[in-house]
């Protein structure tokens, strides 16, 4: 099993360059009153070849963050690039497009088709877009995954965490240039979560692959390369090569932060 990537020496596997990046990104729901600040002009890199996990208290903005950075959100302000490309102002075709050809995705529920066969799951998004699969890398991708004497099972027949590792071969399988992954753990048990856990940070490590997850579990975010925290939709901090402990501990700070903030909302409201 691999280890967290707080274990690995300093410097990890050397970057080329930025996998995404986002510049006054805004996002507001409904208007006027009503109106909520979902992300507050943020700019963030996320960084070729490796590993970021985003958290932050519960409407923090995180998953907002990853949907509009991965398009499957429009924002209010504010640039996205994915890679060279700004997404911010292509048309619904064109963001389709590019998120099945140069996007991967993993989320809390592993949506497999029931009636489809491992392999026949982890190929679908590529024969949806009829392209013939990479064989020497899909190979590549299911032996690091530990798939090969499960690809003729269907998702009943497998585990919770044997079918978290076809969602992840899938999210691999066209060598996307990005991986977007929403609480991936958060169906598993403990230790199907540390399996998935560890072929993500594989997934960087031997297969130069880049991820972000999102995560409210400080023992995951330890298996990345840098935590980024978001609070009230903005980051407000960073950590590299973190430990579960030292993740909980800055947790436990915002916390902290943000109680007298709520005592205060709560006073002023009776």
């Amino acid at each position: 099993m691999p280890t967290p990537a707080a274990e690995h020496a300093p410097g990890l596997a050397p970057a080329d360059g930025i996998a995404a990046r986002a510049r006054g990104l805004t996002k507001a729901y409904g208007s006027g009153e009503t109106t909520v600040l979902a992300l507050d002009r943020v700019d963030v890199d996320i960084v070729r070849g490796r590993f970021t996990a985003v958290m932050g208290p519960s409407g923090s903005g995180k998953s907002t963050l990853m949907h509009c950075l991965a398009g499957l959100d429009t924002v209010s302000a504010g640039q996205v690039w994915l890679g060279d490309t700004e997404i911010t102002g292509l048309k619904d075709g064109e963001l389709t497009r590019l998120r099945r050809d140069r996007i991967g995705f993993m989320f809390q529920s592993f949506n497999l088709v029931p009636t489809l066969n491992a392999r026949e799951n982890i190929t679908l998004p590529l024969d949806i877009a009829g392209r013939r699969p990479d064989e020497q890398w899909l190979d590549q991708v299911i032996d690091t995954l530990g798939l090969r004497d499960r690809l003729r099972h269907r998702p009943a027949q497998l585990s919770g965490g044997q079918q978290q590792r076809v969602a992840c071969a899938r999210a691999l399988a066209s060598r996307p240039e990005l991986i977007f992954a929403d609480e991936p753990t958060g169906n598993l048990d403990s230790r199907s979560g540390l399996e998935v856990l560890g072929f993500l940070r594989e997934a960087v490590d031997r297969l130069d692959q880049t991820v972000v997850m999102v995560t409210h579990d400080p023992g995951a975010a330890a298996h990345s390369d840098l935590v980024l925290f978001l609070a009230d939709g903005r980051i407000v901090d960073e950590m590299r090569q973190p430990t579960a402990e030292s993740v909980l501990e800055r947790m436990k700070r915002f916390d902290v932060i943000r109680a007298p903030v709520d005592d205060a909302d709560r006073s002023g409201r009776k």
